[in-house]
């Protein structure tokens, strides 16, 4: 886990990256990709966006790169400023950091984010993506639209962060601080520790992806 602000924005940095493209594939391939081929009359989600000259973005055409540059902007800013302290309190709340094993205490963390963030970033996307070229802007169709969205996106957020996306952030965030913390805690047992109690339950969860990167993170800490 983070243990100061450098950490901590850096830790949201990765995780921003994966998600933001992970629901950008999620919302222009899933959710809308069918509409988007139907209505082009193209056979592929990608001939679509250049068929109809981009995603549609506040009434504008924009690339899809575009679209990923701002739904970063505003989760980064969101995730600084409210889903990592949040989440953190929250969970605290409910389990002492001091006495709950990492594994429950960090499971905590990552449902409480997917609380936060997930109706707050459909909120945002609903305002982006309203259609105001077809329609004149109306509360009861945003509020519709982002009933819809949250609809779509919580149990996707939910179980990606929960069993993907998390576990690899963790995982990546250790590995890049896992050296300096040894040589502050001389023979690292604490890091060790928590990283075998992980590779269990991901062993448990059979996850073996996971699992995998834990055994390398848990040779590199034993070297």
């Amino acid at each position: 886990m983070p243990e100061n602000q450098i950490q901590r924005m850096i830790f949201a940095l990765i995780t921003v990256v994966i998600t933001v493209h992970a629901y950008v594939f999620f919302s222009l391939y899933v959710v809308n990709g069918s509409l988007l081929m139907q209505v082009s009359g193209q056979d592929s989600v990608l001939g679509a966006i250049r068929a109809l000259g981009g995603v549609e973005l506040f009434g504008r055409r924009v690339p899809v790169w575009g679209i990923v540059a701002v739904e970063f902007c505003f989760a980064y800013l969101l995730e600084c400023v409210m889903g990592s302290p949040v989440s953190f309190r929250l969970a605290a709340r409910v389990f002492n950091p001091c006495e709950t094993h990492p594994v429950i205490f960090e499971t905590a963390v990552i449902c409480a984010t997917a609380a936060l963030m997930c109706p707050s970033m459909s909120l945002i996307a609903a305002v982006l993506y309203y259609p105001y070229s077809c329609h004149s802007f109306n509360v009861l169709t945003l509020l519709a639209n982002w009933l819809r969205l949250v609809c779509f996106n919580f149990p996707f957020a939910f179980f990606t962060q929960l069993f993907f996306i998390q576990p690899f952030v963790r995982t990546v965030f250790r590995l890049i601080f896992a050296r300096r913390a040894y040589r502050q805690n001389r023979g690292g047992k604490n890091a060790f520790g928590t990283v075998r109690c992980m590779a269990s339950v991901a062993q448990l969860l059979l996850f073996p992806g996971i699992f995998f990167i834990f055994e390398i993170e848990k040779s590199c800490l034993l070297l």
